[in-house]
């Protein structure tokens, strides 16, 4: 790999991009939300149009120089690391919104463009973006397409797939490919989009995307709710999601709130405390409804499944019930988590995580486990708490010992060791139990036609 031979090319051949080599800039630009690899970053580009990306990455395969992808680098499985000198590619200079089309409710942005600038954008339109997570203000749209992001929205509007009508991309070739063009209805071969959508930069880079709007939704409406059992959750969900029409389902433990009310980024719902927790979203478009999702609370009440709960009543409301969701990632990053972020069908849910907490009291007997995720998607996230006796290195050691057990859990309930974070290199030693051996060799051959040369983010999902 002749990096340097390489950089110097590329100034002749496009001497307007912007390239950073400084340690400051290849240390920032070359890691994620992770912490498990060392960054080893060669360089950053700042293209600013998918013609300069195709000339960066024909010249690439010149000189053979390995590229990694760079949107907001939020992501949670080492799938952005530049780890092995690679050249980082960051779209931050590729961040403009382009043409709305009225009719279609769908608007065109470049991979640049974060999350919450495309979802206010929605909103000047009267629409709105269906994806919603804690990152949104520093996610890009390229990374959320890579990863096939997901989010608190799911059970309403579904994951980043299902919002994308059509993809530029440049492949690891360095061809341009307009996929699909913003239609609904296509039905002309492969639909190539969808391969590159959750393939974490592997087969090429997204460029442009013609997302999806919704109609805004009306009056939305949030429920606290203190339960005794995780029995209880999924109950809940079954009786709230057969009588409301409902956005978000989510739930959280005691020791998530309790960490999250420590830290002061939210206020106890109310007095009861309880051994977990769900927020339940709807559209209360009108007073049938609200009586609705009162009588459902009333009823569940009585059977036992809520302790205590409580309703927004405002926006505002709304807004501070959200926090003790939204502010769980943020507040327990402090104790350094070992994250698993897991799946299995709903019907599975309440003897996949008895099984899980029994592996987890059994082998980390000293450590605290703090559970949320996306109940109403089957999402779970496993969060184990670093104590302060041990190191990072020593820390994750013991908790990669006991992955084992956790996936083959969820390999037990035919589920997936990662919903939605994708699997990068952190992942990449546990693929077998989600994906057969004659599904990785397909995704093999595949990666080899976009990318012959393996200079698209090399080492991630697979070797």
């Amino acid at each position: 790999m002749d990096t340097a031979t390489f950089l110097n090319a590329l100034s002749t051949l496009l001497p307007e991009l912007s390239i950073k080599t400084d340690q400051d800039s290849t240390q920032h630009w070359g890691k994620d939300w992770t912490v498990h690899f060392e960054v080893d970053c060669s360089a950053v580009l700042f293209p600013k149009s998918t013609e300069e990306v195709a000339q960066i990455v024909r010249l690439a395969n010149e000189h053979q120089v390995a590229l990694v992808p760079s949107g907001g680098r939020t992501g949670l499985s080492s799938a952005a690391v530049a780890s092995r000198g690679e050249v980082v590619v960051s779209f931050d200079k590729m961040n403009q919104i382009g043409t709305f089309y009225e009719a279609d409710h769908m608007v065109e942005v470049e991979a640049g463009v974060v999350t919450k600038t495309l979802q206010e954008y929605a909103e000047s339109q009267g629409l709105y973006y269906g994806v919603d997570f804690a990152s949104s203000g520093s996610s890009q749209i390229g990374g959320n397409i890579g990863t096939n992001a997901g989010g608190i929205k799911v059970i309403r509007y579904g994951m980043t797939r299902n919002q994308i009508l059509g993809l530029t991309v440049v492949t690891g070739k360095g061809d341009i490919l307009e996929l699909n063009g913003g239609m609904l209805k296509n039905a002309t071969g492969y639909d190539f989009r969808h391969l590159f959508i959750g393939a974490e930069g592997t087969l090429g880079f997204v460029t442009k995307a013609l997302i999806k709007l919704e109609k805004q939704p009306t009056n939305l409406t949030a429920m606290v709710l203190g339960v005794p059992d995780f029995g209880s959750v999924v109950g809940l969900l079954n009786r709230f999601n057969k009588a409301l029409n409902l956005t978000a389902f989510e739930f959280f433990d005691a020791i998530a709130i309790d960490k999250v009310i420590s830290a002061g980024h939210a206020k106890a719902p109310f007095d009861s405390q309880t051994p977990f927790y769900v927020l339940l979203e709807f559209e209360a478009i009108n007073d049938e409804v609200l009586d609705t999702a009162m009588s459902v609370f009333e009823h569940c009440a009585e059977e036992g499944l809520i302790v205590d709960g409580v309703m927004s009543q405002s926006v505002g409301q709304l807004q501070e019930l959200w926090k003790l969701r939204e502010s769980i990632s943020e507040t327990i990053s402090v104790f350094t988590p070992y994250k698993n972020d897991v799946s299995v069908l709903i019907t599975h849910l309440g003897d996949f995580i008895n099984d899980i907490e029994r592996i987890v009291k059994d082998n980390y007997p000293d450590f605290e486990i703090c559970w949320f995720g996306h109940i109403g998607d089957g999402n779970l996230h496993l969060n184990i708490l670093k104590p302060d006796t041990l190191s990072k290195d020593e820390f994750f050691a013991k908790c990669q010992t006991v992955n084992q057990y956790v996936f083959e859990t969820v390999q037990k309930y035919k589920g997936s060791i990662s919903a939605e974070h994708g699997v990068g290199m952190t992942k990449k030693p546990y693929l077998t139990y989600t994906r057969s051996a004659a599904e990785i060799e397909y995704m093999k051959a595949i990666k080899a036609v976009f990318d012959p040369n393996n200079i698209i983010n090399p080492g991630k999902i697979f070797d």
